[in-house]
């Protein structure tokens, strides 16, 4: 039972009531936009090694 406890307690009172996302979430959605900035930047020099 301590370590149920000691596990609750390890976020601030504040924040127990807010719900995450689970991590993986998180790590699929930074690699779609890392992947979606970078199609922006280098559109031209993606499309010109096609020709």
């Amino acid at each position: 039972m301590s370590e149920e406890d000691n596990n609750e307690e390890l976020r601030p009172s504040k924040m127990r009531g807010v719900a995450f996302p689970k991590a993986k979430y998180g790590v699929i959605i930074a690699v779609i936009i890392i992947v979606i900035v970078n199609l922006m930047y280098y559109r031209e020099t993606i499309f010109s090694l096609f020709r």
